[in-house]
C-alpha cells in the first residue's frame, strides 16, 4: 500500500472507484443506507466510478479501489489486476470479495458444478468462467471489510484508515469471545448450531446477540481449529456433516486451501 495522503501544496480529494464482481451488490447498497453520514463521506473523496450511481467508464487514474464480489471469470481477474496496478490502496468489502463467499461454494469440482448449471456450454455473456476465488488470491489487498452484508460504519472506519492512516489492527480471535463479553450465553446450550467457534471476531457478535446463530460470513479466524469445533458440535448433538455444510456456505475456498474441509 502506498501513502495516498497529499501534501498541502498538491492537496486534492482522493479519487475512489467501486468495482462490482460476482455478488448481489448488497454491500454497496448497504453503504448507501448511512444517509446521515453518506454526504459527509462522499465530500472527502472524488467518487470517480460507481456502477450503482453512473454508467460512465472507470477513469484511467484513481487512488483507492473498493472491490465487492468474488473473482469468477478471466475478465474479472484482469479487472482486479488492473485495479491493483493503478490504485495505491485496495479495499475488499463483503464475504464474496474476502472469502469468495457463496460463489465459492462452486469452487469444489468446478467443471461438474458448471455442467449442472449450464450443461455443455455456458452462454457467451458469462465470459470465460473459472473457479471462484477471493480477490486476495489474485492480488494483494490492503484492507478488508468483513461480513455479509458489511456494516457500513465499519466501511467508513476502514476507508478513513486508508485515507488518513491508523494503527488499528484487525481482529484475529474467534467470535466466541465476543459472545462471552456480551453475556448472552452460548447458543449450543439452547441446542442451536453456531459457527462462532471458528469465525473471525470483530463484528460484535450481532447475530448471536439477537438469538441467531453465527453463519461464518466474517471468514475463518486465523486461530480456528475446525477439527476441534466439529468435535465439540458433535458432543452437543450436532451432526458433523451438518456443521461442515453450514461452514462451507461462506468458507469453502478457505477450507479447501487450508486442507480443513
Amino acid at each position: 500500500m502506498n501513502d495516498i495522503r497529499e501534501t498541502p501544496e498538491n492537496a486534492r480529494p482522493p479519487r475512489v472507484v467501486f468495482i462490482g464482481l460476482a455478488s448481489c451488490f448488497g454491500c454497496q447498497i448497504n453503504i448507501t443506507n448511512i444517509e446521515a453520514h453518506l454526504l459527509e463521506v462522499l465530500g472527502q473523496i472524488d467518487l470517480g466510478y460507481w456502477q450503482l450511481t453512473s454508467s460512465k467508464p472507470m477513469p484511467e487514474e484513481f487512488d483507492v479501489a473498493v472491490i465487492e464480489g468474488a473473482v469468477t471469470t478471466a475478465e474479472a481477474e484482469a479487472t482486479v489486476r488492473e485495479a491493483r496496478e493503478k490504485a495505491k490502496t485496495v479495499i475488499t468489502i463483503g464475504a464474496c470479495a474476502n472469502t469468495a463467499g457463496i460463489p465459492g461454494m462452486a469452487s469444489v469440482d468446478f467443471p461438474a458444478q458448471l455442467a449442472v448449471v449450464y450443461g455443455d456450454a455456458a452462454p457467451d455473456a458469462c465470459g470465460t468462467l473459472q473457479a471462484p476465488v477471493p480477490v486476495k488470491d489474485v492480488i494483494a489487498v490492503d484492507f478488508e471489510v468483513p461480513c455479509c452484508p458489511i456494516d457500513p460504519y465499519e466501511f467508513v472506519r476502514v476507508l478513513d484508515s486508508a485515507l488518513y492512516g491508523s494503527n488499528y489492527l484487525p481482529a484475529t480471535s474467534a467470535l466466541c469471545g465476543e459472545c462471552s463479553r456480551n453475556e448472552r450465553g452460548c447458543l449450543y446450550a439452547q441446542g442451536q448450531m453456531c459457527l462462532g467457534l471458528v469465525t473471525r471476531s470483530g463484528c460484535g457478535a450481532k447475530c448471536p446477540a439477537l438469538g441467531r446463530a453465527c453463519n461464518g460470513c466474517a471468514g475463518l479466524s486465523p486461530d480456528a481449529n475446525v477439527a476441534s469445533a466439529r468435535y465439540f458440535a458433535g458432543k452437543k448433538g450436532i451432526d458433523p456433516e451438518r456443521f461442515d455444510e453450514a461452514l462451507g456456505m461462506f468458507n469453502t475456498v478457505s477450507l479447501t486451501a487450508e486442507g480443513k474441509e
